[in-house]
């Protein structure tokens, strides 16, 4: 088999902005003669950075069966293929299925990180996950739906912890998420649901986590969405102070300022 020389690639196309695709993500792209993107979650827009004359195909509509045998045919005609994933593809990319049937044919595959959505959202808040005697944790998680999810990985275990904490793919189970996190976080703590973010139709809305499910419903946010939940979140929304880092302070010392 050919390709040897072209691996397909598994690109993380970033949260939407085209400009957020790493660089390396973006000279793929451009050097690709095969892209196929997952067009549900990747926007049109960032095919503004493949050359003239490559091929780009639209997977919303196709099995893992025939994603598969397209990347045959075209790794056996030595096209440099281009697999573009939203976000990070490590995170609920479902890569490592495809990854699993290129092994049965011995093709070659790299794969190349992107920015996902919790961080970008963050960017938008100006917002730091991991604020000094707040919280050094961040968890990224989901509800379980269609697809199940471990129990001793259930977001009534994962709240608990009261970390800062991102909820993918949950937005449609927003009453049961509500629930959960007014347990643990109280329901007059505040939350973000980041909606398309870095898509012209971004919004990031902070409200009270006992008004989550109505805010998401008179807003109309029922896909494309995470929740972002924390006491972090709550510092962000109202600009409070903080605990300053030990990095930066005059008083401690560390490798590079001794």
């Amino acid at each position: 088999m050919t390709g040897l020389d072209n691996p397909v690639k598994f690109i993380g196309a970033g949260p939407g902005d085209p400009d957020l695709i790493t660089v390396k993500g973006q000279k793929a792209l451009n050097e690709a003669d095969l892209i196929i993107y997952a067009g549900s979650l990747v926007p049109e827009a960032l095919l503004k950075w493949k050359k003239n004359g490559a091929e780009a195909i639209n997977s919303a509509s196709m099995n893992l069966g025939e994603i598969v045998d397209m990347i045959i045919d075209g790794y056996k005609e030595n096209k440099k293929i281009v697999r573009l994933h939203t976000g990070d593809p490590s995170l609920y990319g479902a890569i490592f299925e495809q990854m699993r049937e290129l092994d049965k044919h011995n093709i070659n595959y790299e794969v190349v990180p992107g920015v996902t959505a919790a961080f970008a959202a963050a960017a938008s808040m100006c917002m730091e996950y991991t604020l000094p005697e707040v919280t050094q944790t961040l968890i990224l998680t989901r509800v379980a739906g269609r697809t199940p999810v471990p129990e001793k990985e259930s977001l009534e275990l994962l709240a608990s912890h009261q970390s800062s904490m991102a909820i993918y793919l949950s937005i449609a189970h927003v009453k049961q998420v509500q629930e959960i996190l007014s347990i643990h976080y109280g329901e007059d703590s505040i939350c973000a649901v980041a909606y398309k973010v870095s898509h012209p139709e971004e919004q990031i809305i902070f409200t009270k986590i006992k008004e989550l499910a109505k805010t998401v419903n008179d807003e109309h946010l029922n896909r494309q969405a995470i929740i972002v939940v924390g006491k972090v979140v709550e510092t962000a929304a109202l600009k409070k102070s903080v605990i300053k880092s030990k990095l930066y302070d005059a008083n401690f010392s560390h490798g590079f300022r001794l």
